[in-house]
């Protein structure tokens, strides 16, 4: 498979969120409020991949997207700050447009070049042989928002753990979820794949639970899984998305976190919505000072 770049988050109305993988399915397990709140050193090693090449035309702006400032910081160090607070021994930023000043303004990474734009399973590969040797679990997220919560992420490497599941899945319900892809589920609700919004049926549009690019994977099966993926025939990219529902029928299981709040998976594309973004960050950061008080 040829070298590529994640795609662009789709875009968002105020108040809807905005990113460019899934659909979702409800917790499938309940989670102990003990392990959302600490970290346990006897679990697996934890990676994270941060998709961040994405030249973000549309932010009108020579920047790569990923460093604009949002509430005091560049919107990729909000991800990177939260995966380590939720337990990231590694993390890897996937760079491409101004992969230079991307490397500069984010110090203490990883950083693996992508290009050309092949989708987000490529994205994910070109990852592999930079943690070659890494075995664990790997935590795969957006760059470009910086509303990720570390509890979230804890939460989906808790469920993992607990369930010694294959791959564990964040999603959320929100009113309109134009431009997100939709999990599908069985009839008895277990996940059943993702289906991308570009390749959905009109029935599949109507579903309202969408993945907002948070997912952890076994490294192994991950990397198994991203050598077999195919291009979509209609856009001849390589969805990340795919890979769950491979994982399932290769007779892995495969969890869900479905409680994530439709606030936190707001993403930025352009200007207006990082204002809309940043206040939301700031409101939140000022209630968590308040209360800490």
């Amino acid at each position: 498979m040829a070298r590529g770049v994640i795609g662009n988050t789709p875009g968002f109305d105020p108040g809807i969120p905005s990113s460019s993988l899934g659909g979702p399915v409800p917790l499938q397990r309940s989670i102990d409020l003990e392990m959302t709140t600490s970290v346990d050193n006897s679990k697996k090693p934890l990676a994270a991949i941060i998709l961040a090449a994405g030249k973000g035309t549309r932010m009108e702006s020579d920047l790569p997207k990923v460093l604009h400032p949002v509430a005091g910081k560049p919107m990729v160090q909000w991800v990177v700050d939260a995966v380590r607070q939720a337990g990231a021994e590694r993390v890897i930023l996937v760079v491409g447009h101004g992969a230079q000043i991307v490397q500069e303004q984010i110090p203490g990474c990883e950083y693996v070049l992508q290009e050309p734009q092949l989708g987000t399973g490529h994205a994910v590969l070109v990852c592999k042989d930079t943690l070659t040797d890494f075995e664990g679990d790997i935590v795969i997220l957006g760059g470009d928002g910086p509303l990720l919560r570390s509890s979230t992420v804890h939460d989906m490497v808790a469920l993992q753990d607990q369930t010694k599941a294959a791959a564990t899945l964040a999603t959320s319900s929100i009113p309109d979820p134009t431009g997100y892809g939709r999990i599908l589920r069985t009839n008895t609700d277990r996940f059943a794949g993702i289906m991308e919004h570009k390749n959905a049926s009109p029935e599949q549009l109507e579903i309202q639970e969408v993945y907002p690019s948070y997912a952890v994977f076994n490294s192994s099966l991950l990397w198994e899984c991203l050598e077999e993926l195919q291009p979509n025939e209609l856009t001849n990219e390589y969805y990340l998305t795919e890979v769950p529902e491979m994982l399932l029928h290769k007779g892995h299981s495969v969890e869900v976190v479905d409680n994530v709040i439709p606030e936190d998976i707001l993403s930025i594309n352009t200007p207006q919505q990082l204002d809309i973004v940043e206040s939301v960050l700031l409101a939140r950061v000022q209630t968590e000072l308040e209360q800490a008080s």
